[in-house]
């Protein structure tokens, strides 16, 4: 019994790293969200509400910034890279209720990329769209000016991988994980918050850490 458990061990890393890498090919190809009920030893569910998405690397990427701006812009993954970089760890909490604590993000600041446009008076809220041709997302401008908003190029300390919305995704930190958009390839300014892909299915628009969607999750940030 000591040796089956010392094999164990052993093996559970790449058993897990296995068991990621497959459901996250899967979940590519699923349009009906089963995979993202599926366990995961990393804690992640895989999840996409598109029936496939297509891959974007440093090659196709880009980030389109319009809307209400005085300098519309088209950034490319390089682009993004070159900017001033920040880290944070904080835990991430899905509205289903799993969370995955002390998860490192690295990217730009959000607020860091609307400076660059030149955000005009009349703007007061944020729309995020995604490649994946059908997500979308959205946050106050005040949300968005936050330090603890990125737009993410990495995740756990590696480049975002395809299955966790790379090569760029929105994070925000303080709210529940579906405001995180994946697949992030466009933000507009825009006079008032356009409610998002699940905001129109019944969550919350503004998706604080325990104190919406009738949870009383812990808060990931302050």
């Amino acid at each position: 019994m000591l040796g089956l458990g010392a094999a164990g061990l052993v093996s559970a890393p790449y058993v897990q790293r296995g068991t990621e890498s497959v459901l996250g090919a899967v979940s590519g190809k699923d349009p009906t969200g089963v995979t993202g009920l599926l366990p995961n030893g990393g804690g992640f569910r895989y999840y996409s509400v598109a029936p496939s998405v297509p891959h974007r690397g440093p090659r196709d990427y880009g980030l389109a910034v319009g809307g209400l701006v005085d300098r519309p812009a088209h950034h490319s993954l390089a682009d993004l890279r070159a900017m001033p970089q920040q880290r944070m760890v904080r835990d991430v909490q899905c509205v289903t209720g799993w969370r995955v604590p002390h998860t490192p993000f690295e990217g730009v600041r959000l607020s860091h990329v609307l400076e660059l446009a030149g955000v005009r008076p009349e703007a007061t809220a944020v729309r995020f769209t995604c490649f994946d041709g059908i997500y979308s997302e959205s946050l106050t401008l005040k949300q968005a000016l936050r330090d603890d908003v990125l737009v993410a190029l990495r995740m756990q300390d590696k480049n975002i991988g395809h299955e966790h919305g790379g090569p760029v995704r929105l994070y925000v930190a303080p709210m529940y994980f579906y405001k995180s958009a994946k697949w992030l390839s466009g933000i507009t300014l825009t006079r008032e918050v356009q409610p998002g892909y699940w905001e129109e299915r019944g969550y919350s628009v503004d998706g604080w850490v325990g104190r919406s969607n009738g949870r009383d999750d812990a808060p990931t940030a302050a």
